[in-house]
Formats: structure tokens, sequence, C-alpha cells
């Protein structure tokens, strides 16, 4: 009885874990809309900054200063202020988004 009762208890709890393992940090980011804002603003200077034809290896590299979400978010703003992009908020959220899904794939 006691197992049975101990199961019954535990079970909703097991369908909450594969949602919170795979949950996405940048929920509501538009990913094409980061993709674009992306290539338009980003890809120029990390090319020149980095090499190769879109500068990917900033987000690749070993040393590289990304390794949160959260981290992801601030390096996008501190970019915005840095080069003062026109970019909101929500635009940085996009970003973070596609970027995330490409090069970073936090959970």
């Amino acid at each position: 009885m006691m197992r049975t009762t101990t199961l019954a208890l535990l079970s909703p709890l097991a369908l909450l874990l594969p949602a919170t393992a795979a949950a996405d940090p940048f929920p509501a980011a538009d990913r094409a809309a980061g993709q674009r804002m992306h290539a338009e603003m980003c890809i120029e200077c990390h090319a020149r900054r980095f090499g190769g034809e879109d500068g990917a290896e900033i987000y690749t590299r070993f040393d590289r200063r990304v390794s949160t979400p959260g981290a992801l978010e601030q390096q996008l703003t501190a970019c915005t202020a840095m080069l003062d992009l026109d970019l909101f908020p929500e635009d940085e959220h996009h970003i973070a988004g596609y970027l995330n899904d490409r090069y970073y794939k936090f959970k």
C-alpha cells in the first residue's frame, strides 16, 4: 500500500522532468527575426574581429565569454550599447534565441 501511494504521488512529478530538462531559455524569441537582425548588425563586426565570412568563431572559440543564457543576454546588451545599435530588448531576445539554437544550445 505504501509503495502504491508513493508512486501515485511521484508520478505527476515525473511528467514535469522532461519539460524542465528541455526548457528553452528564450521561449518567446522569434528566431527568424533574430537571424535577420544578426546578419544585418552583427556579422560584419564579428568577421572583422574574428575572421572568416561570418565571424562565427566568436561563438565557437574555446575561451568564449558567454557560458550561460544570462551571459548571452548581457553580451547582446553590451554590444547594443557599445555600437549604438538600434535594438530594443525584445530584439536582443530574438537574436539570443537564434544564437542559442545555432551555437550555444543552452537548456
